[in-house]
């Protein structure tokens, strides 16, 4: 496998490339903003989700969590790419994606995959993180099983609030790379 800082070199490459695109657009929080970044683009694609599932093992596998999951769809090839690359690397992590409703058929889950143990401290991953709002609904819907989350991972972090409000609920949050990295120089703050 190659070194770590190549893999964050050649993902940003791809998500600049892929991902990132500038002109106005409405986001999921309701703002509007002059960039938007579709992570699943590559996320979803063969090499994105090969470079995601290595950057993200290398971020979890110190971490001594009983799974990594997060909200569906942002976290879905994130969590299988994770479990591919833990499972070669003989660090099997448990994964799961936590649905906005719960089933309203089957067995009605809202959280799918391995059962979460009562008590279990998971890890929560999604694409792209803006004022955090859907990690923040994860974290709720994790509270009324007794499972907590202490830490979450994005491959983005917009820096529109997200880390702020996880904080409030007990949550550092990790990213691969910050918005600001991809600006063009129009969209650049100027440096005080």
């Amino acid at each position: 496998m190659e070194p770590a800082i190549l893999l964050k070199k050649q993902l940003f490459a791809l998500m600049k490339e892929k991902a990132y695109h500038e002109g106005e657009i409405k986001l999921a929080s309701g703002k509007t903003s002059h960039y938007y970044i579709d992570a699943r683009a590559v996320t979803l694609s063969a090499q994105g989700a090969y470079l995601v599932g290595h950057i993200v093992f290398d971020m979890v596998r110190e971490l001594k969590v009983n799974a990594a999951g997060g909200p569906t769809l942002g976290a879905d090839p994130i969590v299988g790419a994770l479990a591919l690359v833990s499972f070669e690397n003989n660090v099997p992590i448990n994964t799961f994606l936590i649905r906005k409703n719960p089933k309203s058929h089957g067995r009605m889950l809202q959280v799918e995959g391995p059962a979460l143990q009562t008590g279990a401290d998971v890890v929560l991953l999604d694409d792209v993180a803006t004022t955090g709002g859907s990690l923040v609904d994860a974290i709720e819907v994790l509270k009324k099983m007794n499972v907590s989350a202490r830490r979450a991972i994005v491959i983005v972090d917009r820096e529109e609030g997200a880390r702020e409000n996880l904080a409030k609920l007990g949550c550092e949050l990790s990213s691969v790379f910050k918005a600001s990295e991809f600006f063009s120089e129009k969209y650049r703050k100027p440096s005080v």
